[in-house]
């Protein structure tokens, strides 16, 4: 019975045993969160900023791509100035193709897929290769960003879409701006067909 005898005080038992419990839950709840503070005030790497910047426009893209039912793929909008524009299916395709071609200069070698005209793959239709396509591109992107570092940051690389040189950073940045761009596009091809983007439901 030695500490989990009741004292008496004031009228009150009160448990030895329980209140040393709450000191220890008090003190390891304040140990971690002096532990996460300390992790979120380390300066962050070059590489973690840019691969955060892409990540978070990633969690609104792909839930937005699947948001759209598999026989609206090919919609796009004809109610005002929208002649020649891509269908939902091809904005996907695009994107994802643009996201290899970035990857794949940051990286320094060859595209690794059929990225046609920035259109992407002529014959894939479905959805389910669309996605499949599209994720693994940001994937291609992540593994590119790994590779960025303060030396190499700004060193000029040969540009993608004509003559001249760009840097890491520009074509790191351009892939969170093209998606961006893009999203903001779907976003209304969704809306448009009574689909409120998942980011948007919360």
């Amino acid at each position: 019975m030695a500490i989990s005898h009741a004292i008496e005080t004031g009228g009150i038992i009160v448990n030895q045993e329980n209140r040393f419990a709450s000191l220890a839950v008090f003190v390891l709840a304040l140990a971690a969160f002096s532990s996460a503070q300390k992790m979120m005030d380390a300066p962050r790497t070059v590489t973690q900023v840019l691969d955060h910047s892409v990540t978070n426009i990633e969690h609104e893209f792909t839930p937005a791509a699947e948001a759209m039912p598999e026989e609206k793929f090919g919609f796009a909008p004809t109610n005002g100035e929208f002649k020649g524009v891509r269908t939902y299916g091809e904005q996907i395709k695009h994107v994802a193709a643009v996201n290899y071609i970035f990857g794949a200069v940051i990286l320094g070698e060859k595209v690794p897929v059929d990225v046609g005209d920035e259109s992407g793959p002529a014959g894939m239709k479905s959805k389910a290769e669309i996605i499949s396509y599209l994720k693994e591109s940001f994937a291609y992107v992540h593994k590119a960003l790994a590779t960025v570092n303060e030396k190499n940051l700004v060193e000029p690389v040969k540009s993608p879409f004509g003559e001249g040189t760009v840097t890491r950073l520009g074509l790191a940045t351009s892939v969170s701006a093209h998606c961006s761009d893009h999203y903001g596009q779907m976003v209304e091809y969704l809306r448009m067909n009574g689909i409120v983007p998942p980011a948007s439901r919360m």
